[in-house]
């Protein structure tokens, strides 16, 4: 049996949607250069601001680190599994506070 690249495309697609590699938003894919948990990793030093209640606000190693990843990826998170400790409407405030010029996310919860 011959399986032609044009079938697995799709199954591809969805394997690097749902591990975070590949995010497709408005018909444009994106990719994220990581999965979710070292996209999670990568924004660590933000912690401090988006835990539930915090006055905090985001430092210069967590701006720099939400630029980096970049808006599609940061909706991945938000809209992922919930994150303990983390209130998902402060980490949709990230990109404001850090002047990162994103267009907010799509809530898809």
């Amino acid at each position: 049996m011959q399986v032609s690249g044009v079938k697995t495309l799709p199954i591809l697609v969805l394997v690097l949607v749902m591990t975070g590699s590949l995010v497709v938003d408005q018909g444009k894919a994106y990719a994220c250069g990581s999965t979710f948990f070292s996209a999670l990793v990568q924004l660590i030093p933000c912690r401090a601001a988006v835990a539930p209640f915090s006055p905090i606000p985001p430092s210069d190693a967590c701006c720099s680190a939400v630029k980096a990843l970049g808006q599609p990826c940061l909706c991945v998170l938000v809209n992922g599994p919930p994150i303990s400790g983390v209130d998902r409407n402060m980490a949709l405030q990230l990109p404001d506070k850090c002047t990162a010029n994103f267009e907010p996310c799509e809530i898809t919860k």
